[in-house]
């Protein structure tokens, strides 16, 4: 689940979600309102003719065919005079209130700015930090938090290794590029190891010693830091607790728990009662999405660890394992399957 070409095939299909909060529960989106439709004009043929007239003949016409022309030549009091339809005011986009999706961007595409302009776009996690990048981000959105990752950091065997010192690495290698001043005044914060997995309670120990390091040592230079950033369906549960020092470093350092929620065919697989095992139902809760839910109401939220969050990717991902449904990758792989379950009719 870690290949950066899932990222750049989201970038492509410009979507991926986002839930910043201080607390769990989200409010009920808005239904977004039909837009009044404009009447087409009509068409009207041009007063001003290319043919050329062919000239009549030179006979003076009688008083009465004069007569006639002249009465055929006044239009008719009968006829109403159309009135023209006003055009309707464009509905705010979108509206109701204020937006917690955000974008994944893996190169500096100009459509992100289009969106950007609307006002609506909570977060971007951007893969490209080129300093002028990010400032016309902050500068098209101002509000629009910013996360980076640097791309080429290799995951560590965290059974062997001394995570103070490759926290220390990190910072040398990090520092000298976030602390650019263009980036450091527009980059919100940066993310280190891309889904690390996790399988025991040494190496989510160990994984939160390097984390609280790195994040400390960012803060000493104004760098804030997003901690985590674990694969769909991770860590086990029952290995948060370990990883507590790391989320303690964040709260003193005002930094940002990352975490990814994918699933497929459909977002909504694994959560609620959309279970493989009938009659199992997770409530307003699931295994991949919504697990962040889970996470701090069971574990975070009773520790007084209930950081910021922010789900830096989500969306349909086809290599989640044990899921109903077709083969599949991207969301694109799943179009017919929704159009014969009858979820959908519009997809190309």
């Amino acid at each position: 689940m870690n290949p950066i070409n899932r990222y750049i095939t989201a970038v492509a299909a410009v979507v991926v979600a986002l839930i910043l909060l201080s607390a769990c529960d989200q409010p009920t989106p808005t239904p977004t309102p039909t837009r009044t439709p404009k009447a087409t004009p009509t068409l009207t043929a041009s007063a001003t003719s290319t043919a050329t007239a062919t000239p009549a003949a030179t006979a003076t016409p009688s008083p009465a065919a004069t007569e006639t022309a002249s009465v055929a030549q006044v239009p008719s009091t009968d006829t109403p005079v159309p009135t023209p339809t006003p055009t309707p005011s464009a509905t705010p986009f979108p509206p109701g209130p204020p937006s917690k999706l955000g974008l994944v961007v893996g190169y500096n595409h100009p459509q992100l700015f289009d969106l950007l302009a609307t006002g609506n776009v909570a977060v971007v996690k951007t893969l490209e930090y080129d300093p002028n990048f990010v400032v016309e981000i902050k500068k098209v959105s101002p509000d629009t938090l910013i996360v980076s990752r640097y791309t080429p950091l290799p995951l560590p065997d965290l059974n062997n290794w001394d995570p103070i010192a490759a926290a220390r690495q990190f910072a040398d290698l990090l520092l000298p590029i976030a602390t650019e001043p263009r980036r450091l005044a527009s980059i919100d914060c940066w993310e280190a190891y891309n889904e690390p997995t996790v399988t025991t309670v040494e190496q989510m120990a160990s994984l939160a010693v390097f984390e609280a390091e790195r994040t400390r040592l960012l803060a000493e230079a104004g760098v804030r830091s997003c901690v985590g950033n674990f694969g769909t369906g991770q860590p086990p549960l029952e290995l948060w607790p370990a990883f507590f020092p790391a989320l303690e470093a964040v709260k003193q350092y005002n930094g940002f728990l990352g975490l990814h929620e994918y699933s497929a065919p459909e977002m909504w697989f694994a959560a609620g009662a959309n279970q493989l095992e009938s009659g199992s139902d997770e409530g307003d809760e699931g295994w991949l999405t919504l697990r962040y839910r889970k996470v701090y109401r069971d574990i975070l939220e009773p520790a007084g660890l209930a950081v910021p969050l922010v789900i830096t990717e989500t969306g349909v991902d086809g290599l989640v394992s044990g899921r109903p449904g077709p083969a599949g990758n991207g969301w694109k792989d799943f179009a017919d399957y929704w159009r014969s379950q009858g979820l959908v009719s519009t997809l190309p």
